[in-house]
């Protein structure tokens, strides 16, 4: 049951549920699950993970499943012991694949599978295995596309040191911030997805190491698909052999690529849709009392936010007033306050509208917005030291928070009825 990167095995064979009455008799019969376990240089721990695995699918997993190890060109005798472990347990297979790359393995034996679900797991099974059912569950059901176990989520209990706590913490808060990503943890070893949708996914990926599972959530969520997070245990694996300086940059340059592929569209690929709440969908017409509520909250909720940002830009134009002329002081300030203005309405604001809007749409259109509202408030603070040349930088600051109101109605509309109209598909 082995093949190669050029050829793919055919004898592909299911193990039959375990508990057909755990879900129903038609989604057992009718859902399959493919587990996919990347492995280089694996030899010592490959054993006791398939065999582990496989004990937990026999006896708890309610649909018919099977489990494929994915060697990548490994050096030492972790395929001859894949081979072993497929010989002997039911449902094992493996998969050899001549380059190395825990992305390349994944789109390989994802792309080629016939299951109706996929899933992928470490080979050191840092994740607790409790969390598979719920990881798949959703999937089966048809509520959701894709599905990740998440040690960031409420409820997660994760047990690792202080530095990867750090690095995770900032990297999944740094796609938050440069995409609006709305998935807590992009790299947890612990995925599935239904692989209607996700065809069109991998067709689009490009990444063949750890960027591809931060790629490829990017463009689900982009596409408008479905992700469910599971809370999961996860312990550190101590032994682990990745080059962390190395995969942060990758990862930097991999955020910067997606950023551009969303800008230019061509991040867009035909995923399966499924219908969209009267309310969402960009040619509803609301019904009056809908709408009044929606522009309610648009509207309190954007005032909200702008007097929070006016706050804000006044007590940092007042702080840099101190080393800075008023001009550049007052395009710092103004600067940082729209960049976290821009993503609190489009997460709040306009969180129905802006589905499916990426975050460089969203600060590009902000950013005509920028101009506009640097120009005008430049302006007024100018003309008030020219007509009070001795006004204390307090004074300044009022004209600021003054102006910066004035334009604050322009700035609804032209997010409202622009930045974050949903385009017609």
């Amino acid at each position: 049951m082995t093949h190669t990167s050029s050829g793919l095995r055919t004898d592909r064979h299911f193990q039959p549920a375990s508990r057909p009455e755990a879900h129903g008799p038609a989604a057992t019969r009718t859902t399959t699950v493919e587990i996919v376990i990347p492995v280089y240089n694996e030899e010592r721990a490959l054993p006791g993970c398939v065999r582990t695995l496989h004990a937990r699918l026999r006896d708890e997993l309610p649909y018919p499943w099977r489990i494929t190890v994915a060697d990548n060109a490994s050096v030492d005798g972790t395929l001859a012991v894949a081979r072993v472990l497929s010989e002997e347990l039911p449902g094992v297979g493996v998969v050899h694949l001549d380059r190395k790359g825990r992305g390349l393995a994944l789109r390989t034996v994802w792309g080629a599978s016939d299951a109706d679900i996929v899933v992928y797991m470490d080979v050191d099974l840092s994740t607790g295995l409790d969390g598979l059912l719920p990881l798949i569950a959703p999937l089966a059901s048809g509520h959701s596309d894709l599905a990740i176990g998440s040690r960031l989520a409420p409820g997660a209990r994760t047990v690792r040191g202080p530095r990867r706590e750090l690095i995770s913490r900032c990297y999944n808060g740094l796609i938050r911030l440069s995409h609006g990503a709305r998935f807590s943890d992009a790299q947890c070893g612990f995925k599935a997805a239904r692989t209607d949708a996700l065809r069109p996914l991998l067709a689009k990926t490009q990444d063949d190491a750890w960027f591809f599972d931060t790629e490829l959530l990017l463009l689900a969520e982009h596409n408008g698909l479905r992700i469910h997070e599971v809370p999961v245990d996860w312990v550190e694996d101590v032994d682990t052999r990745v080059d962390v300086l190395g995969t942060a940059t990758d990862d930097l340059k991999g955020l910067w690529r997606m950023a551009r592929l969303k800008a230019s569209g061509a991040a867009r690929v035909p995923v399966p849709r499924r219908p969209e709440p009267a309310a969402e969908h960009p040619d509803a017409v609301l019904a009056p009392d809908t709408a009044r509520s929606q522009l309610s909250w648009q509207v309190g909720c954007f005032v909200g936010i702008g007097i929070a940002s006016t706050v804000g830009q006044a007590l940092l134009y007042w702080l840099l007033r101190g080393w800075w002329q008023p001009a550049m002081a007052n395009f710092v300030s103004l600067l940082v306050l729209t960049l976290l203005n821009t993503e609190a309405n489009r997460r709040l604001t306009f969180r129905y509208s802006a589905d499916g809007i990426g975050a460089g749409r969203a600060h590009l259109g902000a950013g005509a917005l920028f101009v506009l509202g640097y120009l005008v408030t430049s302006a007024a603070v100018l003309l008030f030291r020219d007509a009070v040349p001795d006004a204390s930088a307090a004074a300044e600051t009022l004209v600021l928070a003054v102006s910066s109101v004035l334009v604050t109605g322009v700035r609804f509309l032209v997010l409202r009825l622009a930045v974050f109209r949903r385009r017609t598909p």
